[in-house]
């Protein structure tokens, strides 16, 4: 709920209080889980990546897949969760810096994991001769991130576009931003 109330006011104007009105209970019923409007976005952003890393997991434990394939994997997952999640994305990548230094650092050391993740697969096929080895690996990176990211701030689910079929336009448009030719 607070993801809700966060996304709709922005998180610097939400209020506890607004997330109370939302649930319909008194606010002094959420302090009693919290201690601060800042506990309620730390919370929804670690829960955003303990499912993001669940999905991580599952790609990375997947057999018979070369590195490319691994990345189209990846991707479908990744965009996968992000279009079901919408509103918990917009508040992740609209909200993070309004963290504190600590609780931001915590967030960003669990992202860059998923970074660290695609620019080995990265790396691997370059050496295999099945991704661009003439680009930078980190850079082929960032492009990835930015296909399976960026989806949230134009899709509807209610439009015309299916979900299905923007995962995969993401997973074909990155595979053949990364193949090597």
């Amino acid at each position: 709920m607070a993801a809700q109330v966060f996304a709709r006011r922005g998180y610097a104007a939400a209020t506890v209080q607004d997330v109370a009105d939302d649930l319909g209970i008194l606010k002094g019923s959420i302090y009693y889980y919290i201690k601060t409007k800042e506990d309620l976005l730390f919370r929804l952003l670690s829960a955003v990546h303990d499912d993001v890393d669940q999905l991580l997991e599952e790609v990375a434990a997947a057999d018979g897949l070369d590195p490319l394939e691994r990345l189209a994997e990846y991707v479908r997952t990744q965009t996968t969760y992000n279009l079901r999640n919408l509103v918990r994305i917009s508040v992740y990548y609209n909200d993070v810096d309004q963290l504190s230094d600590e609780r931001r650092k915590q967030i960003l050391k669990r992202r860059k994991v998923h970074e660290d993740f695609v620019t080995g697969l990265v790396l691997e096929g370059q050496r295999q001769g099945l991704i661009d080895d003439t680009r930078d690996a980190r850079l082929l990176t960032y492009s990835v991130f930015a296909t399976i990211i960026w989806p949230y701030r134009w899709f509807r689910p209610r439009s015309r576009m299916k979900l299905e079929d923007v995962v995969d336009g993401c997973v074909r448009f990155a595979m053949g931003g990364l193949a090597a030719h």
